[in-house]
């Protein structure tokens, strides 16, 4: 099962809005490290709007609890300075897709670690920095799930 891992996110609407995607898509969401807002602050709340208790949520206190807790998974991690793209890579069942705070990404040393894991999504104009983390969560996995065959029908 894909997975999509969050740490440290820091904006209520796009954490709000990814847990609703990952309920609409029956994804487990996980988050990792300490919230920049409370997750019942009212922002989160309202972009999720009543899925909430569709929402399988799980908390990581740092990327190590989540590893323990995700033991056969391949962990892929979303970054802007990957050089390779997301769409060129090959999904599988296990990948846990994991993005980093909305201001910093992840973090340097998990980027260098993992680099053969690291990608990124292409983008045409270079006067742009990055995409919004709810849009970036939403195109990498759509094609992983794409990929994965999840939208087949029986």
């Amino acid at each position: 099962m894909i997975r999509v891992t969050l740490v440290e996110p820091e904006i209520p609407p796009n954490t709000g809005s990814i847990a609703r995607l990952c309920a609409a898509m029956r994804i487990p969401l996980h988050i990792v490290g300490a919230t920049g807002f409370r997750m019942d602050d009212r922002a989160v709340r309202r972009a999720g709007l009543d899925y909430w208790p569709e929402v399988t949520m799980h908390r990581h206190s740092d990327l190590a609890s989540l590893y323990g807790f995700l033991p056969d998974a391949r962990f892929l991690y979303l970054s802007t300075n990957a050089d390779k793209a997301y769409c060129d890579w090959t999904f599988a069942d296990d990948d846990c897709l994991v993005f980093g705070r909305e201001t910093g990404g992840l973090p340097e040393n998990v980027l260098r670690e993992n680099w053969e894991r690291c990608l990124t999504i292409p983008m045409l104009n270079p006067k742009v920095r990055s995409l919004n983390l709810a849009v970036s969560v939403g195109i990498v996995l759509y094609e992983a799930l794409r990929q994965t065959g999840a939208f087949r029908k029986t």
